[in-house]
């Protein structure tokens, strides 16, 4: 797995994963639990993943539709 992007951001992680879903590349977000752990105030970024094998045409998709990714 590797990492497209981190953030904080709920909606545009939602947004994303509709995106690449509907590119057909599967999604992961880690560290959801750790962030409603630390009582849901933000603080710590969820990461989306994707398969290595998506990993470049994810990117594509992300840049084709304006999106930056940070990893």
């Amino acid at each position: 797995m590797k990492q497209l992007l981190r953030t904080n951001d709920m909606v545009k992680l939602s947004w994303l994963e509709a995106l690449l879903a509907d590119a057909g590349i599967e999604t992961l977000v880690l560290d959801h639990h750790t962030s409603i752990m630390e009582g849901s105030i933000g603080i710590l970024p969820r990461r989306l993943m994707v398969g290595d094998q998506d990993y470049e045409r994810a990117l594509q998709v992300l840049a084709d539709a304006g999106e930056e990714t940070s990893s």
